[in-house]
């Protein structure tokens, strides 16, 4: 038989199939004799499915076909027999929607496994209940005196009414031991509380434990001031946000579990791969984080492809004149990425930049804590107190350009004794250090996040910065903008994360610029208690309503998380759960769902033209995140050639969404995840 009639009985055999020549010639190998030798068998063929392929045209197939870990055949049912051997395991799909493999493009892997320890698992507990919870965990885990309690999964925006006996955190975790050390962390990874004696513990910058007060906030860490909450009399009410919470000593949200966790590192990609996830960026590596992916990988049981975003903070690297080392802190970083340079599941490509914390204040401190992200605007400074039901409502604002702020500010020494804060506060119903005027801070000096980010482009990263306020995003495309312009190559994938309010004018940039955004579509929904911590300090609101959060006229309202503006600007939409910031759970059709819907339980939507369609969705969970890890063209489709990951789903995601039933898609399992090629999740069966 001549090469050519061989060739056409191939292409006769596979006529009702949806292969071009070249899908043909990928899924065929060239005999030795002259004749061109028949497809060889597959090890797998999944058939009767509907697979959404993420092609560019957004195509279906209702077969595929996987060879030693890739895919090489995507196609009609009819065409797929023809590469079905003796040997090959055939799946029927029922007509179950198959997806790409997902990537989680900004998550916390090591902080995301189901130990059991000491935790509110995101509940809303009142101050008062702390107490018996924190003391039962105290017995159940038999923690001697001296030693820490730590409680995690802290709701920092939840919960947290006060009580006669509970009026603060501290005196709710006072009430807890007398004996111990407790540190609640907060859910977020940026929030925490504590009780007299972890606060006794704060050491100062010659690391003496001076513990902190009224008096060491003015002498000792002046720094932390807007860090740490307080009472009427100016002592510490128990909460300390972000780095002011080095100086106690305890662990923080991701390394709490770590000695744990590597006794069973493997729950980590089970965990992944039980809700299809095959892919991720690990959000914050540090050097003791390599041992948890060496292992796993070591051992075979990394189920995931995994880039490393390696963290440093510049600051640490300063010289003896004061400037920063960037070729000592990038001599690390390379070394690292050297040691994963070969390997097909873990890259290290990126480092990771802060530009800002978060954007929550504490309506509950006295002062109310402002929200420490820069805000482009200053922030307004709101007065709480209870509604009719008890419930904490607005109540007014200081005007920060009257007279009496306007002298407080010149003089707020004579304010540093209690008793004249008192008077003042009985004489106009608000703290007097409610005439401060804040923007916030960014997380580092301006000119050190620009230099990094040039630094880091120079030495062939890519960028992941850490944004979630309107001036901290701004920041974070200069520092893009210049990293670019110093190397030339506007090619790589640099990425944005959070961006929980944009200005309009950056909206434009980030488009031209065509970033990479990992959006945590969950949170663009409205939650009262949140609301709370958040809204009134940037638009003047009164009570407490939906209404009064989410005005459409307000800038507040209208930047919020503005997916599909970014989107239709030209950004290129990615996801990240930042599990387990809120939940451990990554869930990522929970995201996709209120990514469509804007809404979540029975409020109305938030931002509601900043709706997504499915397929923008499918597309930041697939082919936009592997373009974002710079791997799409080895997998974030199903494609021939491509790795053999996919995921066969309970429910058609997108029937829903079309048929107006977006929310119904957080109620979706995956039955079966594969990764290159090997079933790696298998949902149990009902007995």
């Amino acid at each position: 038989m001549t090469r050519l009639s061989m060739t056409r009985l191939t292409l006769a055999a596979l006529s009702s199939s949806a292969l071009s020549l070249s899908t043909l010639f990928g899924a065929t190998m060239l005999a030795a004799s002259p004749a061109l030798a028949a497809p060889p068998p597959a090890d797998y063929v999944l058939t009767g499915a509907k697979i959404y392929t993420e092609d560019a045209a957004h195509s279906t197939a209702q077969a595929l076909a996987v060879k030693d870990g890739k895919i090489i055949y995507v196609g009609s049912a009819e065409g797929a027999k023809a590469l079905t051997g003796p040997k090959t395991q055939v799946e029927q799909g029922a007509g179950r929607l198959v997806l790409p493999g997902l990537v989680d493009a900004h998550i916390h892997p090591t902080g995301i496994a189901d130990l059991d320890v000491c935790s509110f698992e995101s509940q809303n507990i009142s101050l008062e209940a702390m107490a018996p919870f924190i003391q039962d965990c105290i017995k159940r885990y038999h923690i001697a005196p001296g030693d820490w309690v730590i409680v995690q999964q802290w709701n920092f925006t939840g919960g947290n009414e006060p009580s006669a006996v509970a009026p603060t955190l501290r005196a709710a975790l006072d009430r807890a031991s007398s004996q111990n050390p407790i540190a609640l962390l907060g859910n977020d990874g940026h929030h925490g509380a504590f009780n007299s004696l972890a606060l006794a513990k704060a050491k100062n910058a010659k690391g003496v434990a001076v513990g902190y007060s009224r008096a060491t906030l003015a002498s000792d860490f002046p720094q932390f001031r807007k860090l740490i909450g307080v009472d009427a009399a100016g002592e510490p009410n128990g909460t300390v946000n972000e780095d002011a919470r080095d100086t106690l000593g305890a662990p923080d949200l991701l390394a709490v579990n770590f000695q744990a966790l590597m006794k069973t590192p493997e729950k980590v990609p089970e965990r992944l791969n039980s809700v299809g996830i095959t892919a991720m960026q690990d959000a914050l590596v540090t050097p003791e984080i390599l041992p948890f992916y060496d292992t796993l990988a070591a051992e075979g049981k990394l189920t995931v492809r995994v880039n490393l975003m390696q963290l440093y903070l510049p600051e640490a690297f300063k010289a003896a004149d004061g400037h920063i080392d960037y070729d000592r802190l990038l001599a690390g970083a390379l070394a690292v990425h050297k040691k994963y340079a070969g390997s097909d599941l873990i890259r290290a490509d990126a480092l990771k930049i802060f530009a800002d914390g978060v954007l929550e204040g504490n309506p509950y401190a006295t002062p109310p804590t402002l929200p420490d992200s820069p805000s482009i605007k200053p922030y307004l400074q709101p007065i709480f107190g209870p509604d009719a039901a008890g419930k904490l409502a607005v109540k007014g604002y200081v005007d920060l350009q009257s007279p009496l702020c306007v002298s407080v500010r010149a003089d707020t020494a004579k304010f540093s004794d209690p008793q004249a804060v008192a008077a003042f506060m009985k004489a106009n119903g608000y703290h007097p250090d409610q005439c401060a005027i804040s923007s916030g801070k960014l997380q580092h000096d301006r000119q050190v996040i620009l230099d990094y980010a040039k630094a880091a482009h120079l030495a062939g990263f890519t960028l992941h910065i850490h944004a979630i306020g309107d001036e901290a995003v701004r920041t974070a495309v200069d520092a893009i903008e210049g990293a670019r312009a110093a190397d030339g190559n506007d090619k790589t994938p640099d990425t944005i994360a959070h961006l929980q309010v944009v200005a309009p004018e950056d909206v434009v940039r980030i488009g031209k610029d065509h970033l990479y955004l990992a959006y945590t579509y969950s949170w663009a929904t409205a939650n009262p208690e949140y609301d709370i911590s958040v809204v009134p300090f940037f638009e003047h609101v009164s009570g407490n309503s939906f209404a009064a959060f989410h005005d459409p006229n307000s800038y507040y309202e209208k930047q919020f998380y503005p997916a599909k503006s970014t989107k239709l600007a030209g950004g290129i939409l990615a996801a990240g759960s930042d599990a387990p910031v809120n939940t451990r759970d990554p869930q990522p059709f929970v995201n996709m769902s209120v990514g469509v819907t804007r809404a979540w339980a029975d409020l109305p939507p938030a931002n509601p033209q900043e709706r997504l369609d499915i397929r923008d969705l499918i597309d930041a969970y697939t082919i936009n995140g592997a373009r974002a890890m710079g791997r799409a063209d080895e997998f974030g489709s199903i494609a021939v050639g491509k790795s053999a990951d996919f995921i066969l789903l309970n429910q058609d995601i997108i029937a829903l969404a079309d048929a107006g039933k977006a929310a119904d898609i957080a109620k979706t399992k995956v039955l079966e995840t594969w990764f290159r090629g090997h079933q790696v999740y298998a949902a149990p069966t009902k007995p």
